[in-house]
């Protein structure tokens, strides 16, 4: 056992019981299965927040590995697309998002007597803009990985060295993080994404995968791995058929290929990029 899987283990065997806030990302699975492993069934629960913003491929990995470590799982729905200041799309939207989950999480913790309730945050995630962690530390949330000081490399390698299938899954925020700030985030904007997203799954594409959604009028913005910028380049034709018909108006391939918060950059830029 690793150096960083081991002072994990320690610091969750500490806890009473717990309850994850659960998505299914290799962070929050790490922490899901090794609270699983030294607390037992009947000490830990993973919950997963439902909502018009969370993927399905997600939803299904998430509970693909719930099953395959005996992890018990809760699902509840979310309303983060009911809150003005959340559908409003500003740099802090993450914000707005965690309040809304921990809110429902924590009085179920509460109400099973679930004496910690924790997140997948990691060390590198706590150099990041990341306004989300706020809410969850203003409730309650504690960030166990983090707290062990696993980084985003420590957590690929545990969750590998366990056998979790989510080791080498690119991240996948959930898909309001595709839409340009200040844009609203609705449904529909959701449904365009995901769907868009899918398709090009469907194709192929494997890795890091943005479609950025610049409004009606803009259209669409595919960032992918620059190994796949000129496969992509070359299928734009019927790409942009597909994504026409699930409403964009316009459909590029980012020649600088996928940047993680590109959208946050493009926001602090006078011109967009």
């Amino acid at each position: 056992m690793s150096a960083a899987l081991t002072k994990l283990s320690g610091l969750v065997r500490s806890f009473r019981s717990a309850l994850v806030g659960y998505s299914g990302g290799v962070d929050s699975a790490l922490l899901a299965v090794v609270l699983r492993r030294e607390l037992g069934r009947g000490r830990m629960l993973a919950v997963i927040g439902r909502s018009a913003s969370y993927p399905a491929a997600q939803w299904a990995a998430a509970q693909a590995v719930a099953a395959q470590f005996d992890v018990p799982l809760l699902e509840l729905e979310t309303h983060e697309l009911e809150d003005p200041a959340y559908v409003a799309n500003p740099t802090n939207r993450c914000f707005f998002c965690k309040t809304e989950l921990w809110r429902r999480l924590v009085p179920v913790a509460q109400a099973r007597g679930l004496a910690v309730v924790c997140d997948g945050t990691n060390a590198d995630d706590l150099r990041e803009h990341r306004p989300g962690y706020a809410a969850g530390r203003a409730a309650g949330v504690r960030a166990p990985l983090a707290e062990a000081g696993l980084t985003k490399a420590d957590v690929r390698d545990a969750a590998r060295a366990l056998g979790l299938p989510v080791w080498n899954a690119p991240a996948a925020p959930c898909l309001s993080s595709r839409v340009a700030y200040g844009l609203s985030i609705t449904p529909r904007r959701l449904e365009q994404v995901e769907q868009a997203e899918a398709y090009l799954r469907e194709l192929g594409v494997s890795g890091d995968l943005r479609v950025r959604h610049h409004g009606e009028g803009e259209g669409a913005r595919i960032e992918v791995e620059p190994r796949w910028i000129p496969w992509v380049t070359d299928r734009l034709s019927f790409v942009r058929e597909r994504f026409q018909a699930l409403g964009f108006a316009r459909v590029d391939v980012d020649s600088r290929g996928y940047r993680r918060g590109s959208l946050l950059a493009e926001r602090a830029s006078p011109e967009r990029a």
